[in-house]
């Protein structure tokens, strides 16, 4: 390893995101292999320790091939934010370039991605009395109620949101109540108020952006992908979590894709008396969870193309790979 730092005329960075899915990791693994780099995770829920099946982690020889960042750096119990992780990142990304390498950040969550390259802003921190308010009027009044009150205080962050997106919705709700301003109000003011990444890291790194062509061709590898966490006993992972004391579904890691279904699954498993409401009911969760994930791909492409630096790769073309390798060694100077 070259301990020296790299010369600056090289990208402060390489970046590799896309919907879930999309072939993120096997590609930054083959990255790895052509171009001297260290992983910075951009994923919310990989960050947790424990949810490994579900977050479709890495596995142990996968992260021992290339050193790998902010993955199991939290107990589920304690957030994770996106202030947190600019902090964590701008420190990650110098220091691998101190070692001589280049950071690789891989990851689908573009609220992470937004926030390295636009800055943060200053909305009010969480509020653990107005979520608890939030929770309890949307238990009386379900959640589109409360996407419908945001769209009258915020139209512009409901139109991106899901009428049941429970998690972005109360956050909405609760800057407003905090600060009698909208959450778009604060967005808009990132650019002001915060320096973008490339003012503190130039020169710009690459964003090599996971897009398929064919949706379908996506949606089928989602649904093998989750049957394939049940296979590898995603049930039981989520039993071992229901079985601390100290979680409930409330928590940002219980909401987690998949995990929040798998919760509601086991739970209502106490209350079924014959094995075919149990299947049934199995089935329900098999289905609620691939379509959770749908949406969730879905978000994350719809954040995508608001970001106009990305360069796009068809991950679903038969040369996704080499164009992926081609982009990287163009950008890091090295021959193909």
């Amino acid at each position: 390893m070259n301990s020296s730092a790299l010369p600056a005329d090289l990208p402060a960075f390489l970046a590799l995101a896309g919907p879930t899915a999309a072939g993120k990791t096997a590609a930054a693994l083959a990255i790895a292999q052509q171009q001297a780099v260290e992983i910075i995770s951009v994923d919310s829920a990989l960050v947790y320790r424990g949810m490994d099946i579900g977050t479709a982690k890495p596995s142990a020889d996968e992260l021992a091939a290339v050193p790998h960042h902010l993955i199991n750096i939290r107990d589920p119990l304690k957030a994770y934010s996106a202030a947190d992780f600019v902090r964590d990142a701008r420190v990650l990304m110098t220091d691998i370039r101190s070692r001589g390498r280049l950071p690789l950040l891989v990851g689908g969550t573009m609220l992470y991605f937004k926030a390295l390259w636009d800055g943060l802003d200053d909305m009010p921190t969480a509020s653990p009395a107005l979520r608890a308010e939030l929770a309890e009027q949307a238990a009386a009044q379900g959640w589109p109620a409360l996407h419908a009150e945001l769209a009258r205080v915020d139209p512009l962050t409901a139109a991106r949101l899901q009428p049941q997106d429970s998690q972005r919705i109360s956050r909405a709700l609760e800057v407003f109540r905090a600060s009698g301003q909208p959450m778009s109000f604060f967005q808009r003011r990132i650019a002001q108020t915060q320096p973008a990444m490339e003012a503190d890291t130039a020169p710009a790194g690459l964003l090599i952006s996971l897009e398929p062509d064919n949706r379908a061709w996506l949606h089928q590898r989602i649904a093998q992908r989750f049957d394939a966490m049940l296979a590898a006993g995603f049930l039981d992972e989520v039993r071992s979590l229901r079985a601390r004391a100290d979680l409930h579904p409330d928590l940002p890691a219980m909401r987690c894709v998949g995990y929040r279904q798998a919760w509601t699954l086991l739970d209502n498993l106490d209350t079924l008396k014959t094995p075919k409401e149990v299947q049934q009911a199995e089935h329900d969760f098999r289905e609620k969870g691939i379509a959770a994930t749908r949406q969730l791909a879905k978000r994350q492409l719809t954040w995508l193309r608001s970001m106009p630096q990305r360069r796009v790769v068809a991950c679903d073309a038969p040369d996704a790979l080499a164009q992926v390798l081609a982009l990287t060694a163009q950008c890091a100077g090295a021959s193909v």
